[in-house]
């Protein structure tokens, strides 16, 4: 059996990272064998010391789908769950926002619909500056409703993380959680994760939910 894929996704500084090697350490507790895949983007960046241009933005996304789907299937030392710190749509959101290219959507999201559960990233951490990787917390906004809208457009449903601290890891674990009971009850039947935050896609609605 391939291995199941989790992915977060996020505007920058929404804490993917931190929570990516969290999730990973909780699954391995629960007994399970875990990669944990991170951000080409962020290994291209330390690489050249600068950010890519509009023509090496493919290739990034190619890679980061390529290194998912490797950990995925592989035979030598399989495991059992694949933790993604972010997949090829971000690639595309920032193409678009940074170049007005939307041309990296159609493969961006064909390559994240092998991820089982889609785990989003609220915007309710302090933004953190973080070297080349990051513009600013006024691009939070505009990335967060780039990718909603790519998602939803899809039909690619979602689970919120919200929180600080210790929150953000509960609220992942319940989601994988329930991602794996739906995929008990659907027993191989087609169709993928849904989660009433992800049809909805309004953030002050999930504001409103996780204040009450």
């Amino acid at each position: 059996m391939a291995a199941r894929i989790i992915a977060l996704v996020g505007a920058e500084s929404t804490g993917k990272s931190t929570l990516a090697r969290q999730l990973a350490d909780a699954l391995r507790v629960d007994g399970l064998v875990v990669a944990e895949i991170d951000e080409t983007l962020r290994t291209f960046c330390d690489a050249r010391g600068r950010t890519p241009r509009q023509d090496e933005q493919a290739a990034i996304a190619a890679e980061q789908t390529r290194r998912i789907a490797a950990a995925r299937d592989a035979r030598l030392l399989p495991v059992d769950v694949v933790v993604a710190d972010t997949t090829a749509i971000m690639t595309a959101v920032y193409s678009e926002l940074v170049f007005g290219d939307p041309t990296l959507y159609p493969q961006a999201l064909a390559d994240h619909r092998q991820a089982d559960l889609t785990l989003l990233m609220a915007l309710d951490l302090p933004w953190i500056a973080d070297g080349l990787q990051r513009d600013g917390p006024q691009v939070q906004q505009p990335v967060d409703t780039l990718l909603r809208g790519a998602l939803l457009g899809a039909g690619i449903g979602f689970s919120v993380v919200s929180g600080r601290g210790p929150q953000r890891l509960t609220s992942a674990r319940a989601a994988w959680a329930a991602a794996q009971r739906q995929a008990s009850a659907r027993s191989g039947a087609p169709g993928g994760w849904r989660h009433h935050c992800g049809r909805c896609g309004d953030p002050f609605c999930e504001q409103h939910l996780f204040s009450r």
